[in-house]
């Protein structure tokens, strides 16, 4: 019995998104948009902002392993800003 009502608490299906997490969210559609045009451009600022925004996606969805996946990606394109 216990652990039905700890799993149901876990699930939670009727969540809403608060504002922030909103607002998180379609910044990180905009990284995702500036990711896709920086493929065809090869521009390194549009990395590096696609990067920003979808970092700040994960981070308020508390998805760490992509923040670092992220963050190396961003590290990368800057380095290679510096060096061109």
């Amino acid at each position: 019995m216990v652990s039905y009502k700890i799993k149901r608490f876990l699930v939670e299906r009727k969540r809403r998104l608060k504002p922030s997490e909103r607002l998180a969210t379609r910044i990180g559609y905009m990284g995702a948009g500036f990711l896709i045009a920086a493929q065809w451009t090869l521009e390194p600022m549009l990395y590096i902002l696609g990067f920003i925004c979808v970092m700040i996606q994960t981070g308020s969805r508390k998805q760490w392993n992509l923040v670092a996946l992220n963050l190396n990606g961003l590290f990368a394109w800057i380095k290679h800003l510096i060096t061109l």
